[in-house]
């Protein structure tokens, strides 16, 4: 959540919830021999309502590069 900037106290609740629906896994990597580092990732199931939203919508309202794309 750092690299997005989201703040740990604020949204980790809605970050355990995806966890939980199962549209991200957390797992944890060791960082120096005592700490560890929580990282998430989109699950198949997650990347597959993605598209289901996204595909459509991406019909609909194309990029501008797409659009430029076409312009040539």
């Amino acid at each position: 959540m750092s690299y997005s900037g989201l703040n740990n106290v604020k949204h980790k609740p809605i970050i355990d919830e995806l966890v939980q629906k199962g549209l991200i896994i957390r797992f944890e990597e060791p960082w120096g021999e005592q700490n560890r580092i929580i990282k998430y990732r989109v699950s198949e199931k997650g990347k597959e309502i993605v598209k289901a939203i996204l595909e459509p919508y991406e019909l609909l309202f194309p990029r501008r590069a797409e659009k430029e794309d076409k312009k040539k």
